[in-house]
């Protein structure tokens, strides 16, 4: 994981207690964290300190980071996450409505790294073949075992015979 420079948080502390190799860098965005096998980046943001900020400068960071990463998410920390907080996030939602950004609202940095980890791995080669091996033979048990799937066969077999 790539992060940048000056961002030496609880979550990189967290990262590195879990055994994860953290390497800091001046040439990653402020407050990015990069895992760079899955390819997928975290922009970690408290919404105090976006509060603090215009919404210009604001909306140029998320912009910035989501041009240079594929495959962004917006790690948006609050203590709790009350109207102010869903007005913001519903805010830069509209913004980037249609853009690869996904906003994650969280409460503390244990969370955070918990889920940028489950993110990362689930996107990584392996696990994502896993994961679509396993999707595949679930599908196969739902056709095989639904009784929808039953009528609909029974059906279609008794239109192909009326069809002969």
């Amino acid at each position: 994981q790539y992060l940048s420079g000056n961002h030496k948080s609880e979550v990189a502390v967290i990262l590195k207690n879990e055994n994860h190799r953290v390497c800091f860098s001046n040439t990653v965005e402020p407050g990015s964290i990069i895992f760079s096998l899955s390819g997928v980046a975290f922009l970690l943001l408290d919404a105090q300190d976006c509060f603090m900020t215009t919404e210009e400068t604001l909306l140029a960071q998320i912009e910035k980071f989501m041009r240079i990463h594929l495959n962004s998410f917006l790690a948006l920390s609050a203590a709790l996450h009350g109207p102010c907080e869903w007005k913001l996030i519903s805010r830069i939602q509209q913004r980037f409505l249609g853009d690869n950004l996904h906003i994650i609202p969280f409460h503390n940095p244990l969370d955070t790294v918990k889920l940028m980890t489950t993110i990362a791995k689930s996107i990584c080669k392996p696990y994502i073949d896993n994961i679509c091996y396993r999707m595949n033979i679930a599908k196969g048990q739902i056709i095989q075992q639904s009784p929808v799937w039953k009528t609909l066969r029974k059906i279609q077999l008794d239109c192909d015979s009326i069809n002969m």
